[in-house]
């Protein structure tokens, strides 16, 4: 339709990729999403899920350029932190630490990008009360500030899930959820669920562990910890039909995962 859909387009490529991301077309994806922002550069939604399709190729190197692209954007998503923070683990296992000196060289956002998704509405009377969703994208308008207020529960939610990780370290699994939960009220977030439903199975409440597995895979429907620990639950309540499906839904995105084998072979013996 010409270059001036160049917007609309490169919002329809993201949600398609989005979709292939869903299937596992992981390849699908990559090519949609680097389209979508070759018509409109620095786009969060095709940044982040091309930085989850290279996770999931192993390509963990573009992986974590990705993320730390999105995060000069907007350095409040959370999905991208925890990109980094994943990426960063992956590459000192695999190249040491010496890591960073192999990384693609990370694009420098300008000025621009990183305000055009909170930029004031233009034009008219009372043109700057309000900030607007992209767009193409969803979204209504939210007062001045909303942002600041979002960036500080956000904040606050990780801080939390940083208490709970340390509780998690020191055996104390009990105190551990209490943080847990109070952060998931703050922000729904996939980690802080599987690290909740970590210490569920910790405390032998295994249902409870399901529920919060369920919900971080609501969130990523591919995510390995909840699909396992969910098996590991599964298991430990005599649903092995479900805890076998799940252990097989993992080994479909790591497939030599030795411990998802270790317990499908113990499942098998049951």
């Amino acid at each position: 339709a010409g270059e001036a859909a160049a917007e609309e387009r490169s919002v329809l490529l993201a949600n398609r990729a989005a979709c292939y991301l869903k299937d596992g077309a992981c390849s699908l994806c990559v090519a949609d999403c680097s389209t979508a922002l070759e018509l409109v550069p620095f786009g969060v939604k095709p940044l982040l899920r091309r930085a989850a399709a290279y996770e999931a190729l192993e390509r963990y190197r573009l992986a974590y350029v990705d993320y730390k692209t999105v995060l000069q954007v907007d350095c409040t998503i959370q999905a991208a932190h925890d990109g980094v923070n994943r990426m960063t683990k992956a590459l000192l296992e695999k190249d040491g630490v010496n890591w960073r000196q192999k990384l693609p060289p990370i694009p420098t956002v300008p000025a621009a990008a990183q305000t055009r998704w909170s930029s004031p509405s233009a034009g008219g009377p009372g043109a700057n009360t309000s900030v607007t969703a992209p767009k193409g994208e969803p979204g209504e308008s939210m007062p001045l500030g909303w942002h600041n207020q979002a960036a500080a529960g956000t904040e606050r939610a990780r801080t939390l899930k940083e208490e709970g990780n340390e509780l998690v370290k020191k055996g104390n699994h009990k105190k551990a959820v209490e943080k847990y939960s109070e952060s998931l009220k703050l922000k729904q977030e996939c980690a802080t669920y599987t690290n909740r439903a970590l210490c569920y199975l910790s405390l032998k409440q295994y249902k409870e562990a399901v529920q919060d597995c369920t919900e971080a895979l609501r969130l990523d429907p591919k995510n390995v910890k909840a699909l396992y620990r969910r098996a590991q639950a599964l298991k430990e309540l005599k649903d092995y039909k479900s805890s076998i499906a799940d252990i097989k839904s993992l080994l479909k995105t790591e497939p030599k995962n030795t411990a998802a084998l270790r317990l499908l072979q113990e499942l098998n013996r049951t």
